[in-house]
């Protein structure tokens, strides 16, 4: 029996992946549904080959057709729609986080590539996963990796999770230099293909902050116990350390679909999906403690998270506003983690994390940012109730 897929984030890099492993495997899996953010047209090319399947796209940039819904309503019914087995989330950051819970809701497997979702929702996600018989599975490729080397582990038996950054596009420049570093610096990831804003969080390590969160959440191990090392060549995607002082590893290629593909089964190997790493020619591999100069946002991120309720999702708005401000040139490199420090700085946590006291921070945050920016002292110290939330972003 084939499992029945809906795509979140079909235009993005890891949609794009994850249709490649739909049409190698058609006796494994069938397309059933894909949402993109705004890309009308891209939409409808990335699917033409798998025939006429329902579409969303969340805020489109014009009118599309008769066939293709819009918003996120549409989007969540999709994903929490009846015959789907299995919703990969492959883009969207906080926008994705409504049609998630309609897939947990649903009791579907959810295979989760966008960390956002966890991080500003991961009690409310969870409880949801819970109450619908829904299960959550990582495709990220460090909580696959960790993953993987939990797989037929006692829970009791784990020491530590030892998740490995890359350090990203400024590893070895000065610190110093970095307040004059340009987005088209940021972007160059020396050894992933990504979207700009995730390429940025590698730059500033906040996607590993980010990922600390994900990880507490997925796998239910506490913060202390949750390690990042900075690892150049993200050969090692990442590793898991036993109470016995053994440490078992996960080494694959820079290539998505191995993560994909494992998560959309299940946990079941399909045979090919990659080309094999060969140890032999994988060269040296280098491994270095993270530097809390160079990167403070890892640091920061930890503090959210063990402080829980609705700080991770205000990191996490912040974090988005402040990197859209610097790709869009209207804040430097070296300002995007104090603006994301200031902002919590300020928060008053409500008593309890609901979905609507999430999107209530999360759109305080971005005003916040957007205040900062714009240099307003006085609107800065207001909410923005209204200000939108972010469409699906292209990954």
């Amino acid at each position: 029996m084939t499992t029945r897929v809906v795509l979140l984030g079909a235009t993005g890099s890891i949609g794009r992946q994850a249709l490649d492993v739909i049409a190698r495997y058609p006796a494994e899996f069938e397309l059933v549904g894909a949402i993109a953010g705004r890309r009308t047209d891209a939409l409808l090319e990335a699917v033409r080959p798998f025939g006429p399947v329902p579409l969303v796209v969340v805020d489109p940039e014009g009118p599309p057709p008769d066939r293709v819904g819009t918003g996120l309503d549409a989007a969540s019914a999709l994903c929490g729609g009846p015959g789907v087995d299995a919703v990969l989330v492959g883009g969207g950051a906080a926008a994705a986080l409504e049609p998630t819970l309609a897939a947990c809701r649903a009791g579907a497997l959810v295979a989760l590539a966008t960390k956002e979702v966890l991080v500003m929702a991961g009690e409310v996600v969870t409880a949801a996963a819970r109450a619908g018989g829904a299960r959550l599975v990582p495709v990220d490729s460090e909580h696959s990796a960790i993953w993987q080397c939990l797989r037929g582990e006692d829970p009791a038996t784990v020491a530590r999770l030892l998740l490995t950054a890359s350090g990203g596009a400024f590893l070895r420049r000065p610190v110093a230099s970095l307040t004059a570093v340009s987005a088209a610096d940021a972007v160059r990831h020396p050894t992933w293909r990504m979207g700009p804003k995730i390429t940025v969080d590698c730059a500033t390590l906040m996607n590993k902050g980010l990922e600390v969160i994900e990880a507490h959440f997925l796998f239910e191990i506490p913060y202390p116990r949750i390690a990042v090392v900075v690892h150049p060549e993200s050969t090692v995607h990442s590793a898991v350390e036993f109470v016995d002082g053994l440490t078992v590893g996960q080494l694959g290629p820079a290539d998505m679909r191995g993560p994909i593909a494992l998560a959309l089964t299940g946990g079941r190997r399909l045979p090919g999906v990659v080309a094999p790493l060969e140890l032999a020619e994988a060269g040296a591999l280098h491994f270095e403690p993270v530097d809390p100069l160079r990167f403070p946002a890892l640091t920061l991120a930890r503090a959210a998270g063990e402080r829980g309720g609705a700080h991770p999702a205000v990191l996490n708005a912040a974090n988005e506003a402040a990197v859209a401000a610097f790709l869009g040139g209207r804040l430097p490199f070296t300002g995007i983690v104090p603006t994301v420090a200031a902002v919590l700085a300020d928060f008053e946590p409500p008593s309890r994390p609901t979905v609507a006291a999430i999107w209530a921070a999360d759109r305080w945050a971005r005003g916040r940012v957007a205040a900062a920016v714009r240099g307003d002292g006085a609107a800065a110290g207001a909410p923005v109730a209204g200000a939108p939330v972010a469409a699906l972003p292209e990954r």
